[in-house]
């Protein structure tokens, strides 16, 4: 940013403000080649050249990678703490053998109700598996019938593949001598314009993926057609795709007798470890994402400061009514006792 004055430019002189009056290079009588005229001096615009913006220039995608974290350690430790205190109810049943009072049902309740609400509470930064990533929360699922053993065994066969319920097929084209990362390939070149991924998993199998906010709709609306090889002929037919399961699962914990109230402590100490392990993870990303603002701050900071000073030193320098335009503007406001206000702070 430089200083750029229109070309009759006015100053307002501190002083009373209720009496401020605009002047000119006229009426402030200054000697030399700029002394007063009958009408105002025309500043010579300078070239110095634009300021950088300093933090505005990298601070929006950190900004968001640091609110995300904050969101997911928020939700990681609200969770934590009701974990622990379901913990001590339960080891308390379980030792006072006292009977069923309906505070065990209403603490697992809590926390399921709180659990469901996790990707919103995290704004979208962990999934089921309480994988941490400032991208939209995924789901990682399979289809029944898309087993490798399947898809690579059989001639030429073309399978068309319906998502969302709608009338755009997606085709993939099977064929003998295909390796298993050349089927995983086909399948996720069909499919990714459609929102969902394929790729192998760590066991060698076909796995997808999709959005969180879509896995419902995939889920219910997928369906396929083959040629009758690996796939029946004729309509598209439904087929059942089951997500991975979560890493934690508080629908299933039952509290109905000392059994139940045993298996869901087990339960509840590790989903426990697990949201532990998930905190420690975002600290991680966290502290990653801080030392990159500690090294990006003081360089486009100090930057920015310097250009300013320079620029201010050059216009300064210059005779006439630039150099006591740029003074006045700076010095414009500040008064004694903010001077000392400021010196004190040191």
């Amino acid at each position: 940013m430089q200083i750029s004055p229109n070309s009759n430019p006015n100053v307002i002189v501190p002083g009373n403000a209720g009496n401020a009056t605009a002047v000119d290079g006229t009426s402030l009588g200054l000697h030399g080649e700029n002394a007063a005229t009958a009408t105002p001096v025309t500043p010579t615009p300078t070239s110095a050249a634009p300021l950088r913006r300093g933090l505005n220039n990298w601070d929006q995608p950190l900004q968001g990678d640091i609110s995300g974290a904050q969101q997911a350690l928020d939700f990681l430790e609200q969770s934590a703490a009701q974990l622990r205190n379901l913990k001590a109810d339960l080891s308390a049943r379980l030792a006072n053998r006292q009977r069923a009072d309906g505070t065990l049902d209403a603490r697992v309740r809590q926390f399921s109700n709180s659990w469901r609400n996790r990707s919103q509470a995290s704004g979208g930064t962990l999934d089921a598996r309480l994988k941490f990533s400032n991208k939209a929360s995924t789901t990682r699922f399979t289809v029944r019938g898309m087993t490798m053993a399947n898809l690579r065994n059989g001639g030429r066969e073309v399978l068309a593949i319906s998502l969302g319920g709608g009338q755009n097929l997606r085709s993939v084209v099977l064929e003998p001598g295909l390796t298993d990362e050349q089927i995983a390939q086909r399948f996720d070149d069909a499919l990714a314009p459609s929102g969902v991924r394929a790729d192998l998993n760590e066991d060698g199998q076909l796995e997808f993926t999709t959005d969180e906010a879509s896995w419902t709709n995939v889920r219910d609306t997928i369906a396929v057609q083959g040629g009758g090889i690996r796939f029946p002929t004729g309509q598209l037919n439904r087929v059942k795709a089951e997500a991975e399961a979560p890493a934690v699962d508080p629908d299933s914990w039952q509290t109905s007798d000392m059994d139940a109230i045993r298996a869901t402590l087990q339960q509840v100490v590790q989903a426990l470890a697990q949201v532990e392990q998930a905190i420690a993870s975002v600290h991680t990303a966290l502290n990653q994402v801080s030392a990159r603002v500690q090294s990006a701050a003081p360089s486009d900071t100090t930057d920015g400061m310097d250009q300013v000073a320079q620029n201010f030193v050059s216009t300064a320098k210059q005779p006439g009514y630039q150099s006591l335009l740029s003074i006045t503007s700076a010095l414009a406001g500040i008064s004694r006792e903010r001077v000392i206000s400021l010196l004190s702070l040191r």
